[in-house]
């Protein structure tokens, strides 16, 4: 199966584009025996027990790479972190099969250092898409796109608030008007997506004038759009969802990504007694908001 119509499908199966990112930080879980990969399979196993439970099933979950690798101390033979990413991933296989895993790695680099990250993401992880920056050219997006079925979502306009710096200098065009970097960058997202039809781009929910721009231009090249930054970065999923249906965008093809706000909305405080129930209430927003 494409993984255009595995998220058309997922889409459908769940009634909502969310997103459910799994960016976990160690200090801020309610559990704590110093084990990291024991917290973090007791922490998941309680929460996806209970969303499954209720019903609340996302249309794509995106843990990120980082989060879980700094856990690992290679040097001293433990890998506590990418052991329990592996748990992690068994769980969502065992309890929201058919929905997709987006590895959050943001990769990018030579062809066949790209080719060895392409295979890290699809054939160590055996996930169903990844991030990756483009800013190093055919040569470094293409190993990824080698992999027909899998699905690739390149940097676009991010979220973060020094994504300005390069993104929007403006690009000098001797024929026509000068247009800012992210949306040249968009023009070659949409060319690489025509080769293979499963390319995609990251757009951050974070500047709504520039992801209803991205949008509109997307929205007849059938572009799917991973959008984070709703949450704790100040982006609303509702507004998301209008500036999509205002511009024409087949939304069942955006997966709108909160983090924090599913996995420790508590932050750096004390962990509340209630916290499962905290975890799920958000979830539970932002699906209704989601919803198709």
């Amino acid at each position: 199966m494409s993984y255009k119509t595995l998220l058309m499908e997922s889409a459908k199966k769940t009634g909502n584009v969310a997103c459910m990112g799994l960016d976990p930080i160690v200090e801020s879980l309610p559990v704590s025996s110093g084990n990291p990969r024991n917290d973090l399979n007791s922490f998941f196993q309680q929460l996806f027990r209970r969303m499954s439970l209720a019903g609340l099933v996302p249309s794509a979950f995106k843990p990120n790479l980082g989060y879980y690798q700094s856990l690992d101390h290679p040097r001293d033979e433990d890998f506590s972190g990418s052991s329990a990413l592996a748990d992690i991933l068994d769980m969502l296989e065992s309890f929201f099969p058919g929905i997709p895993v987006i590895l959050d790695s943001k990769r990018g680099d030579i062809a066949r250092s790209s080719m060895n990250y392409a295979k890290e993401a699809f054939e160590v992880w055996q996930t169903d898409a990844v991030t990756v920056a483009p800013y190093m050219g055919s040569d470094s997006v293409n190993p990824f796109i080698q992999f027909s079925e899998k699905g690739v979502y390149l940097l676009n306009r991010t979220s973060n608030s020094g994504g300005k710096d390069l993104q929007n200098l403006l690009v000098v065009k001797e024929s026509e008007k000068d247009l800012p970097l992210y949306l040249e960058v968009a023009r070659q997202i949409a060319a690489y997506n025509q080769k293979s039809g499963n390319v995609g781009a990251v757009v951050g929910a974070t500047n709504p004038q520039e992801l209803e721009d991205i949008a509109a231009f997307y929205h007849e090249q059938v572009v799917p759009l991973l959008i984070p930054g709703v949450g704790s970065q100040g982006g609303s999923a509702k507004e998301v969802m209008t500036i999509l249906r205002r511009a024409g965008f087949p939304v069942e093809l955006a997966r709108i990504n909160s983090s924090s706000a599913l996995t420790h909305p508590w932050k750096n405080k004390a962990v509340p007694e209630d916290w499962l129930d905290l975890c799920i209430t958000n979830l539970r927003s932002l699906i209704e908001e989601t919803s198709l």
